[in-house]
């Protein structure tokens, strides 16, 4: 063996040397490698030398310890599952709450005034959701748009005649519509209040037409003449809608 074979060999005895020394003190457990300032750890399959000198064999009865793997304390593991378990819990409840938000206060965003309607009261065949009073199915037209409530102006109206109803005021559908007549409400109270929900005078069947103008509507635009009908379990439904002079003439005394 040349000089440098014989130094390598040198070197790895003092670091066995060394590892025993550190397991005795620590009675028998593994001892972590010593700082690279005190020995130099030799390389652990040296390159044959020329000439067919072979590299320093281990000596019978050393070993190296592999470094026991420490492993985390159980208090940070117990920690670790319960912070997980919480985050879990947090997003599970997020999305129960938006779910819930959504089912009973739905965005009206992409939906016909047709499906808005029947959203607002349901089959007025079967339910009792319209108005008794011929005249108070057209002030609630009045009301929900002063409010701007697009399901109770639009679901007075029979469906056919809520996209006419805004045509005839220059809309492209009854949702717009409701909107943009909303915008031009200055009073909401007298708006809706404009129209009365009863007179005195006898209804003169079951299916006539109440004019806006007739009665001089405050606080807001005029919406033209409602011809209403009287359908099952005595409602009354808007049936008919039709253009009236802009401004209204002036109103003829009438009896409230």
């Amino acid at each position: 063996m040349d000089p440098a074979e014989l130094e390598q060999f040198r070197q790895f005895q003092q670091f066995q040397d060394y590892l025993r020394y550190t397991q005795s003190q620590q009675g028998n457990q593994p001892a972590p490698l010593p700082d690279a300032g005190m020995v130099q750890a030799p390389p652990s399959q040296p390159a044959p030398q020329q000439g067919g000198a072979q590299p320093p064999m281990i000596p019978p009865g050393y070993q190296l310890v592999p470094t026991e793997r420490r492993r985390a304390p159980k208090w940070l593991t117990w920690l670790g599952k319960k912070v997980i378990a919480w985050v879990l819990a947090i997003v599970i409840l997020g999305l129960a709450a938006t779910w819930l938000y959504n089912h009973f206060f739905p965005n009206d965003s992409g939906k016909s005034s047709a499906q808005l309607a029947q959203e607002g009261g349901g089959k007025y065949h079967t339910n009792h959701i319209l108005s008794t009073s011929p005249y108070e199915a057209v002030r609630e037209v009045y009301d929900a748009i002063a409010q701007n409530l697009v399901p109770q102006a639009c679901g007075r109206m029979d469906e056919p005649i809520q996209q006419k109803f805004a045509q005839d005021l220059g809309y492209t559908d009854c949702q717009v519509a409701v909107h943009e007549l909303n915008r031009k409400v200055t009073n909401k109270n007298k708006y809706a209040e404009s129209m009365p929900s009863y007179v005195s005078e006898p209804i003169p069947g079951d299916r006539f037409t109440i004019s806006s103008c007739r009665f001089g509507i405050e606080g807001g635009p005029a919406l033209g003449a409602f011809t209403v009908a009287k359908v099952p379990k005595g409602q009354w439904l808007i049936v008919e809608h039709t253009n009236e002079p802009t401004p209204c003439p002036a109103p003829t005394p009438t009896s409230r």
